[in-house]
């Protein structure tokens, strides 16, 4: 099915436009973009060069997707804005394209980012995630699947949100947040998110072990490294917990702080 694109919106000839699309009045979209099918563009959205854009997703109104990157090192490279499929962009959100030339800023499928939130250049995403109202993500961040930030959120730049994590409202953090917790205000431990986990499926027995391995972690005195070195050793393997040691692992800016 042909797309319905207002005369009214400014769209390049050299864009790429999926089918069965609605691009509304006063929309802008440059030379450099590929819009996939069944996409919603409500008025006053502007979707700039090197924004790759999946099917099924709503942009709404004042949003810029694919935005040059707010990064002194920003040269004019060619760097590209990827979208998955399934997301909704409300109003006013942006999204930076990278820095580098080849670089990407990535969004899964299935995300919300609501209004005024900001996801920074290089950040990587993936599905489905929640943004809250005026959440700010800065450069080079890596956030995993069902990743829950409440309003006015800021992340740091290089940080990582770990899977099925959630963030309170107003928290400011510089450091890793590990994989299926709550990470309070004072950007500290908040216990396990048992609620997503159960919401996600994950099975009771499994969440204790989750909250063993945390305890170690948080609630001990030992170092990072001998916690990990004891949820190795004390706390029966699965899936979950290989996904907390594999983030722990691999942490460079150590993890939020015991509560």
């Amino acid at each position: 099915m042909a797309s319905e694109i207002s005369p009214r919106a400014e769209i390049s000839p050299k864009a790429q436009i999926g089918e069965n699309c609605k691009i509304f009045p006063f929309v802008y979209i440059e030379d450099d973009v590929v819009i996939g099918d069944n996409c919603i563009i409500f008025p006053f959205v502007s979707i700039l060069s090197g924004t790759r854009m999946g099917g099924h997703n709503k942009v709404h109104q004042g949003s810029v997707i694919g935005a040059l990157p707010q990064d002194f090192d920003f040269r004019g490279e060619k760097s590209e804005c990827i979208i998955g499929e399934n997301n909704i962009i409300r109003e006013n959100v942006v999204i930076n394209r990278a820095t580098h030339a080849g670089g990407q800023t990535v969004i899964g499928n299935n995300n919300v980012l609501m209004e005024g939130a900001h996801i920074s250049h290089d950040t990587k995403v993936g599905d489905n995630c929640v943004f809250g109202y005026g959440t700010k993500i800065a450069g080079d961040c890596e956030i995993s699947n069902g990743v829950i930030f409440s309003s006015s959120v800021i992340e740091n730049a290089k940080t990582r949100v770990g899977e099925g994590a959630m963030i309170q409202a107003g928290t400011t953090f510089s450091k890793d947040v590990p994989p299926y917790i709550v990470c309070t205000k004072r950007s500290e431990y908040g216990g396990v998110n048992f609620t997503m986990g159960r919401a996600n499926g994950i099975d009771e027995k499994v969440l204790r072990h989750i909250a063993n391995a945390y305890r170690l972690v948080f609630l001990s005195n030992t170092s990072l490294f001998d916690a990990v070195k004891q949820i190795e050793d004390q706390v029966p393997d699965g899936p979950e917990i290989r996904t907390i040691l594999d983030f722990m692992h691999s942490t460079k800016l150590g993890v939020i702080a015991k509560m």
